[in-house]
């Protein structure tokens, strides 16, 4: 089967690449607004894009009623947000962060998400993550017609979580990942093989 990207519409290219495209990191955002309303959301259009400079990039899209989803706004007003890899324990109020809410409501206090302050120029990171990142908006990138408003956040610092260093320095902990409308659990590593 070929399908033409051209000749279908835009949520069935997006049911295509959501289930080609495998599996997506997930990236669980926090925000704060200028009046210092805490937002948290998970995005799974996300990857590293360059170390030099050091960046991500995240794509988000709209809310139901087409105004820009809390995260895109706060990043924009603010120039700032903290991404936070979540672990398998995560996973339910991961999830519960995707409601649409108003703007008003503290996600932290409305699904009683725990919070620590690392940076204090940042979003606090959630509490027993294994990685964030603090980021700042590098830039914003019009895709013309697209709904999705794809970011590139240059990381400033990156936390790393003490209990998830091994004894070889590695970043270990078990990830999420989004495969199509799923998610899935990316717990097993496999060392990479010797090129003969």
């Amino acid at each position: 089967m070929l399908i033409n990207y051209e000749k279908i519409e835009a949520n069935e290219r997006k049911k295509l690449m959501a289930g080609s495209i495998i599996p997506r990191s997930i990236a669980w955002i926090v925000t704060k607004d200028l009046n210092d309303i805490i937002n948290i959301a998970p995005f799974s259009y996300f990857t590293g894009l360059s170390s030099n400079p050091p960046t991500l990039i995240v794509s988000i899209g709209h809310k139901s009623d087409g105004t820009p989803k809390d995260t895109l706004k706060n990043i924009r007003e603010t120039k700032k947000c903290t991404i936070c890899l979540p672990k398998e324990e995560n996973l339910k109020k991961m999830h519960w962060t995707s409601k649409e809410l108003d703007n008003c409501i503290d996600e932290a206090k409305e699904f009683d998400i725990k919070l620590q302050e690392i940076e204090k120029d940042f979003p606090p990171i959630i509490k027993g993550v294994p990685l964030s990142f603090f980021c700042n908006l590098y830039q914003e990138i019009d895709l013309k017609e697209s709904n999705t408003i794809p970011l590139i956040l240059e990381i400033k610092k990156e936390y790393i979580n003490d209990n998830n260093i091994d004894e070889k320095s590695r970043i270990t902990f078990k990830p999420i990942a989004r495969v199509g409308g799923n998610y899935t659990f990316l717990s097993k590593y496999i060392d990479i093989p010797k090129i003969p």
